[in-house]
This record gives C-alpha cells, structure tokens and sequence, in this order.
C-alpha cells in the first residue's frame, strides 16, 4: 500500500464548524456523500434518464462499506457517520446542496465513485466547484486505478485533480476506507491512496446494499453485486484484469444469499451480478443452488442478470441451474467470429465452433430476451439466437463478415486509452480551457474495429429477418465491407 504526500500540496482546512453541530446528547456528525457521476454528450450536456438502465456496482459497495464504517464508529465514539448515495445517471447533483449538507453537519466529504474514463470530466468538474467550496474531495474507479496500473503518471487529468487538492483512490475499498475517513476527518487527506498492489479478499467483508429509493430510479428497480472479482484470461483489450487482476477473489455462498433476502426484504427482486465472468467464479454452483432454494422453496420472485464467457455450456448443469436460479439475462463476451482476430486479441478460450451449441444451449432453457448483439452480445433471445446460430454455422460468412486485424497487442491497448484520455473533451463546448482539444488533436478511431462493428451490425439485420435467402445474404455480405475496404485504402 502506498500513501503518497506532497508537502506542496495545499491542506483541507480544519472543520471550524464542527463544535457548532454538537447535538444535546454531545454526538458530533461526519457527513460522507457518495456521487458516481455520469458523463457529457456530444454537446456537453450531463446525459441523465428518470430511470437509469444499469445501476451502480461501485456505489452499493461504497454504501455498504461505509454504513459498516459508521456502525463500528470509526471516528471515535462520539461522532455519528451520516452516509448519502446518489448516481448522476438518474439524480441532478447540485454541488451547493452537497456543500450545505457537509456544512451543517460540521464535517464531512465528498467522494466520487466507480468512475470511468468516460466520466472522469464530470468528476473534474464536479470536483472543481466543491473544492472552490473547501469541500474535502476524493475521487475513485476503473480510469484512477486502470491509468495508474497502465499509464503510471502519464494522464495530466489525474495530475490536474491531484493540484486542486482533491485525493485520488486507486484499488478497492474493502479495509481501507476507514483510513480515508479519518484522514479527512483530521483534515489531512494524502493526494493518493494507491493499493493496487494489495487487493483485498472479500469473503466476509460488508456487502454492497442501497437504500431502496436510490434503487426505484434504476429500470425494473435493478439492484447489483459482485459475487467474486478478478479473470483468469489474458484479453488485452479488457480493464478487469488491469484493475481487479487475475486471481479469482469471491464472497462466500451465504454472503451472496444475505444480500439478496437483505434486499428482498426491502422489496427489490432484481439483481445483476457483475461479475466480469460468472461462470468462472469458482462457488457458482453453491451460489446457485441456494437461489434455486430460496425461488423453489422459499418461493421468493427474484429474478438475474449475469455475465458469462462462451465456453459456459460446457460446465455440468451451469446453464440448467441458472435458469432455475431466475437468470433471465445473459451478456456472452462473442467479441468477435474471426479466429484470427480473437488469437490476436488473446481472446483463445473463444472458439467460433463452440459459439452455435452455446447459443442455443442458452436457448433451450429459455433464458434472455435482448435482441440486440453488441460488441459484447447482450442477452441471448429465442429468435436472435436461432438465427445467430445458424449464421455461425456458415464458415464462409464468418470470414468474409470480419477481416483479419482486429486483435489488439498490450501496446496497442495502451495507446488506445491514452487516446481516450486526450480525445474525452473534444466535443464539449464548455469544457475548462485546459482540457480542450481539437478534433485534429485527436489520433483517429483505429480502422480495426470498424469491421467487427459492420459484421455485428449485419447479424443484427440479418437476425430480424426470417425469410432471408443466402444470396440476399451474400450481397448484404458485400455491400458492409464495401465501405469498410474504401475506408482503410
């Protein structure tokens, strides 16, 4: 673990207030906000929904960590912890209600959670107004912990953030976050928390929950959790292993069981279970086989969301249980139907021939309804993945529908999140005049992925067409990589 210092770096004033919020029973309070913050459109609008579509791993396990954080007192015995979610996704974030809440409590901070690279502008900025506001700031997620594990100090964001004073998190919460809460409560937050050479287990350490009301606002009232982290493959296009690395950590069978009857009891039924790989989490079995019980005995209507890898159908009774389980979607890493181009990507434990008997294994069980195939195919739906299938099954279409040079080297892995991290505020209008960059600045989107995208694209027309006769398919065949092949000459 590393705790960085910066002599230079100027310090959290001292909470002045603090002797004011002394209640009659002599308590002091600490207010902690947690924000996962969304991201700018094209035109730099903050994009928000009444109902967000995916909610947020990183902000229940915050919520779960630092309501533990509060019952154990961590800030001595005399100060009550007051702890406050909200995901921008679905909630206007008024910076000056934050800073009011933290004021009349007489301490507090905020911290921005889970963010990702496309959302680390919002979290500049939303950092920027607080900090003019002495507000304690820390900001945490996949660009902090996956630029610091790839880029080392190469992102000027991160330094930028780092100048305003705001502390930067790099790794996983679970055992630290008290010493956060500390520092900040002592005024004296280190400008970086780095523990991304010390991942923790999580077997037995408090379980990611929300407030029911911040789950309402996500669609269907989906709640989620990771049942394990980590991913034994080598994808070089993949964060996971950079961030969470490649160890499988899990939480206990009875861990998973208490945050669903903790939840259910709160009335939410739905949960996606995050996990990079559910299937290679190696207490899949008794994780289901205990929500089998709890929706065949108990009779509990709950129902999941997971994601898994191609070689799942393989595993004895894995699809059987989940569907048993109440698994109703899947999200299947396909990446791609051009051999070449997964061995390239080291993407080697998907094999195109096994993709026809898995897609309709997940289809004999009635599992999933999303019909819409992305880079990653989401949800496995009885019609698309009949038709999928049987695309598959033509050799021929798979290799003409993606030429060879999609696969992506360590190298190139990097350069493209570097291109992220310069090319993020380009089209934003109001964008801080550090951060603009011009669309001429900015390296172009490699061609390589302009085919897979055309090939996915074509099973998705192709997939909501029944009657389509080869020849037909043929020329849909050519007629997508005539513009790709006049793109890359």
């Amino acid at each position: 673990m590393l705790i960085a210092g910066d002599l230079s770096r100027p310090k959290h004033t001292p909470w002045r207030a603090r002797e004011l919020s002394v209640e009659s029973g002599g308590k002091k309070r600490f207010c902690l906000v947690l924000v996962k913050p969304s991201h700018y459109d094209d035109d730099g609008y903050v994009i928000q929904w009444f109902r967000s579509p995916i909610p947020s791993t990183s902000l229940a396990a915050l919520y779960g960590l630092a309501q533990d954080c509060a019952d154990r007192r961590v800030l001595g015995p005399d100060v009550e912890i007051d702890v406050h979610a909200f995901d921008e996704t679905n909630t206007r974030i008024r910076c000056d209600r934050l800073a009011a809440m933290i004021d009349a409590a007489g301490a507090g901070m905020v911290m921005l959670v889970g963010v990702q690279s496309n959302q680390f502008p919002r979290a500049l900025d939303l950092a920027t107004t607080l900090r003019k506001r002495d507000i304690p700031v820390a900001i945490g997620g996949f660009h902090v912990s996956g630029t610091l594990s790839m880029l080392d100090d190469a992102d000027p964001d991160l330094k930028c953030a780092t100048a305003m004073g705001v502390s930067l998190f790099a790794g996983e919460a679970e055992g630290r976050l008290e010493r956060v809460l500390q520092d900040a409560d002592a005024g004296a937050l280190a400008p970086l928390y780095n523990f991304m050479d010390d991942l923790p287990g999580i077997d037995g350490t408090p379980i990611p929950l929300l407030a029911a009301e911040t789950v309402r606002r996500t669609a269907g009232g989906v709640t989620s959790f990771d049942a394990g982290r980590g991913c034994p493959f080598q994808c070089s296009f993949c964060t996971i292993i950079n961030v969470q690395g490649r160890k499988s950590r899990r939480r206990s069978p009875a861990d998973v069981e208490k945050i669903v009857r903790l939840n259910y009891a709160e009335g939410m039924h739905s949960f996606f279970i995050t996990d990079d790989n559910f299937a290679r989490n190696k207490d899949w079995e008794p994780i289901l086989d205990r929500l089998i019980y709890l929706r065949e005995v108990e009779k509990l209507n709950i129902g999941f969301i997971i994601q898994v890898d191609t070689l799942c159908h393989r595993l004895p009774n894995f699809i059987e249980k989940c569907a048993r389980a109440g698994v109703r979607r899947v999200f299947i890493g396909l990446e791609n139907i051009n051999p070449d181009n997964l061995l390239g990507a080291k993407k080697r434990q998907n094999k195109i021939t096994e993709y026809r008997e898995m897609l309709l294994a997940w289809k004999a069980a009635r599992v999933g309804d999303h019909r819409s195939p992305s880079n990653v195919a989401g949800g496995v739906g009885a019609h698309l993945s009949e038709r999928m299938a049987t695309l598959l099954h033509d050799r021929s279409y798979q290799d003409r529908a993606s030429p060879p040079g999609f696969g992506g080297s360590q190298r190139g892995q990097r350069v493209v999140l570097a291109h992220l991290v310069q090319g993020q505020h380009r089209f934003r209008e109001d964008a801080p005049a550090r951060m603009r960059v011009s669309a001429t600045q900015v390296p172009p989107r490699s061609t390589t992925w302009l085919p897979d995208r055309a090939g996915l694209a074509l099973l998705s027309e192709v997939s909501h067409r029944d009657r389509r006769e080869s020849g037909a398919l043929d020329l849909a065949v050519s007629a997508a990589a005539a513009p790709l092949s006049a793109h890359q000459t």
